[in-house]
């Protein structure tokens, strides 16, 4: 719960960097690793990319600037309700993820979490150098991006200088915290921090909430016995006392502005997506997507390198998890040739081919 907590919040004055982000050390000591695939994106068509290269025996490492698998289906909704899975008729944003996983773990994929890829060259070789936020550099035949709408990046309060107090401030107990946001995560850190902290508040910009009813009851009861405290406003601006964060503006509906003094800032306002520096590494870009050469491999127009899912764009795109499946498929076997190019790639299917029940795990069934 804590990780999933982590990867969706922003949090102000509230940890050391060191501790935020433990595969953030960059070190140049390391060899790269090299692979016949990398993928771009955990999300549920990133995990699916996974399955389709392990039937080709092509192993992928997977790389997602999130802690946690399962992209958008499990940082946006992950209780939601998803309906057109196909064979899956309902299903929540977390349990396909769940089986995305275990469906994929014959293949042993291994997973770089928590990092961005920075950049992406064109080696004399023909394969590319890949390297992230985390200087973990590989070397690879085949790049894969199923970023979805590109990496999340956390919302930050808009208010100028704010971003000077970012990590600079430890502890939560006996601190006066106050929260802004009015999802899942800020409710459930509200709620496990009251009666910790010396005093919660949770700020949300309206008297409506997107988190689960029994967390608002639950918050509201606590509110109504004085362990904690709702306002209703915007955050509206700052001051500092000797280089720390000590207190916010806030201005409610009815235009009065209040100060609310505090120890510490945690800002649960959701995840925004951005292209970030996929831009940069020579991709043919169309209203902040990634132009497939055609529908039949699903490659860029870099050799090498494939998109698939909402990253990609082509006449009669439709940004449906089942399309990502269905283009993950066909990229595969259009990468095949780069990896093993003396090989001739034969279509197999799961239920009749011992090669791939063998790749599976699985018996091979006997009919009478």
């Amino acid at each position: 719960m804590k990780q999933e907590i982590d990867s969706r919040m922003e949090t102000i004055a509230a940890l050391e960097p060191s501790s935020m982000t433990p595969d953030t050390v960059i070190s140049d000591s390391k060899p790269p690793i090299e692979t016949d695939a990398v993928i771009i994106g955990a999300g549920p068509v990133g995990l699916f990319q996974v399955f389709e290269l392990g039937l080709l025996e092509i192993k992928a490492h997977i790389i997602d600037s999130l802690a946690a698998v399962g992209g958008q289906c499990v940082e946006l909704y992950p209780d939601k309700p998803i309906y057109d899975i196909p064979a899956v008729p309902i299903c929540t944003g977390q349990e396909l993820t769940n089986n995305l996983l275990k469906q994929i773990e014959p293949f042993g994929p291994t997973f770089h979490l928590g990092q961005e890829v920075t950049v992406v060259e064109r080696r004399e070789d023909g394969r590319f150098n890949l390297e992230t936020s985390a200087g973990t550099r590989f070397i690879t035949k085949t790049i894969f991006i199923a970023a979805g709408v590109g990496s999340f990046q956390p919302r930050t309060l808009k208010v100028e200088g704010i971003e000077s107090f970012e990590n600079s401030q430890v502890l939560f107990q006996g601190k006066n915290l106050v929260i802004c946001g009015g999802g899942d995560s800020a409710l459930d850190w509200a709620l496990n921090l009251a009666g910790k902290a010396e005093s919660v508040i949770l700020l949300h910009r309206r008297e409506e909430f997107r988190a689960a009813p029994a967390s608002v009851a639950k918050m509201k009861a606590l509110c109504d016995n004085y362990e904690m405290q709702l306002v209703i406003g915007q955050v509206t601006g700052m001051e500092a006392n000797e280089n720390k964060l000590s207190e916010i503006k806030v201005t409610g509906a009815d235009g009065v502005t209040r100060r609310l003094p505090l120890d510490m800032l945690l800002v649960f306002f959701g995840l925004s997506p951005k292209l970030g520096p996929i831009a940069e590494w020579g991709l043919d870009i169309e209203r902040r997507q990634l132009k497939v050469v055609n529908t039949e491999k699903f490659e860029t127009n870099v050799p090498g390198i494939f998109a698939v899912g909402d990253i990609n764009t082509y006449p009669g795109k439709k940004k449906l998890i089942l399309s990502g499946f269905h283009e993950a498929a066909l990229a595969a076997f259009g990468a095949a040739p780069y990896i093993f190019p003396d090989k001739k790639i034969h279509m197999q299917y799961t239920t009749t081919s011992p090669k791939l029940h063998k790749i599976l795990g699985v018996e091979t069934p006997v009919f009478d």
